[in-house]
């Protein structure tokens, strides 16, 4: 079977990243759509101690495709670490990253790099990314999470919050942060700002890029036409405490760093007590709607 490939010593005009870790089936089928575009491509998947078999799949689906990278990790790295060792073997002049569960559709990869190169100025364009009902994630469009607009998001109020309200445009939008779910981005404004923050290990080092991306003077933009199903793979239920613990982390990594209000030691630490009561509370539910969906799978075994 043929691919599509460079000519001879050409670069590819994108590397495609991926992090896995456990991350089911829709990371085979991500690879497959990815690996089905046009474009001049390298897929660089970066494995986080998987054991379900899924990497060693696309291995063998993919044998003798010269673009396909595998890299077992050995352990799970987190995911910006991962992605800047995957950044560290990338040819591509641009980088897009991508979760195992975004499937693009096939004119999706070409669309983003025509809106990068047409938007002067643009360091990272995202997409929106949406469910399968095609309902689109609020986190495509959104602020800085500042500590009153993360109240406000949080327990309703007037004046802006994290999340931009009413429907995404259909263009070309200029925005604070976009999802990390699909990310592009020149190479060389990745290096140039040290990639991610790797003491982030899950949730918010996007948000972290976005900012030191504006910091360093490129533009955040959302490409609100193109549109992406993103699937919320299986790593993020199977161990829900452990995601949400790294996820709250995240947020008293990213208040600390860029919010004003850090510097107010006093307010720094009811941050800080609301981040983590925030936590323990969600505890409960998580540990039952883990144990449900266990119950249901012996069930359906039984």
């Amino acid at each position: 079977m043929s691919t599509p490939s460079s000519p001879a010593g050409a670069s590819p005009a994108v590397s495609i990243i991926v992090v896995s870790a456990d991350s089911g089936a829709s990371l085979r089928e991500c690879a497959r759509r990815a690996l089905a575009s046009n474009v001049p491509l390298q897929f660089i998947l970066l494995d986080n101690d998987s054991h379900d078999g899924i990497p060693q799949a696309i291995e063998r689906d993919h044998a003798g495709d010269a673009r396909l990278r595998v890299v077992y990790n050995g352990a799970n790295l987190g995911f910006g670490p991962a992605i800047n060792r995957g950044a560290a073997l990338a040819s591509g002049e641009t980088l897009l990253v991508l979760n195992p569960d975004c499937l693009l559709e096939s004119d999706s990869l070409q669309r983003l790099l025509d809106r990068l190169e047409q938007t002067p100025g643009a360091g990272i364009v995202g997409a929106v990314v949406c469910d399968e009902h095609g309902t689109p994630d609020p986190a495509s469009f959104r602020r800085d999470p500042l500590v009153g607009r993360a109240l406000r998001t949080l327990f309703g109020g007037h004046g802006e919050g994290v999340n931009i309200s009413g429907a995404i445009p259909d263009a070309m939008v200029q925005a604070e942060a976009v999802s990390g779910a699909l990310m592009l981005m020149p190479r060389n404004l990745f290096q140039r700002i040290g990639g991610f923050d790797e003491a982030y290990f899950l949730h918010c080092e996007d948000l972290d890029i976005c900012r030191r991306v504006r910091d360093a003077g490129g533009e955040v933009w959302l490409a609100g036409d193109v549109r992406v199903l993103h699937g919320k793979g299986t790593s993020s239920r199977h161990r829900p405490v452990f995601v949400s613990w790294h996820k709250h982390r995240g947020m008293w990594r990213w208040f600390r760093k860029f919010d004003p209000a850090a510097h107010n030691p006093l307010l720094a630490g009811l941050v800080w007590l609301g981040i983590w009561a925030h936590f323990a509370a969600k505890i409960p539910g998580q540990w039952w709607r883990l144990a449900k969906r266990r119950a249901a799978r012996m069930e359906a075994v039984a």
